[in-house]
C-alpha cells in the first residue's frame, strides 16, 4: 500500500462539498490518519457573450463559473480505506480525484 494518498474534491456549489467531507469521506476513512480538509483557492472562469451578434456590439452578458476545491491527505491508508474511497457515491456537481503515492 502507498504511504500517502491525496483526495481533491472540486464542486461548483460551495456548500455541496462540505457534506461530502463530513459524512461520506469520514466514514470511508477508517484506520488511517487524515490531514485536512484544506480549502484551496477558488478558480473563477469568466465568459462574455454577445447578446445580439448582428445589431448591438455593446450588448453583452457576462457569466462566471466558480470551482471550489478542498484537499485532504490520508497517511498510511489501508486496503479497506482505498476500496471505500473507490466506491464513494457523490452528489451531482462534485468531482473527486484520488492519487495514490
Amino acid at each position: 500500500m502507498p504511504d500517502k494518498s491525496r483526495v481533491v474534491i472540486a464542486d461548483f456549489d460551495n456548500s455541496t462539498g462540505d457534506p461530502v467531507f463530513d459524512d461520506a469521506l469520514r466514514q470511508a476513512i477508517t484506520g488511517a490518519t487524515v490531514k485536512g480538509p484544506v480549502p484551496l483557492p477558488t478558480k473563477m472562469e469568466r465568459f462574455t457573450l454577445l447578446v445580439s451578434p448582428h445589431a448591438d456590439k455593446d450588448a453583452r452578458d457576462q457569466f462566471e463559473l466558480r470551482t471550489h476545491k478542498r484537499l485532504m491527505d490520508i497517511v498510511n491508508p489501508t486496503d479497506k480505506t482505498v476500496d471505500a474511497l473507490m466506491k464513494l457515491e457523490l452528489p451531482a456537481g462534485v468531482d473527486v480525484q484520488i492519487k495514490l503515492n
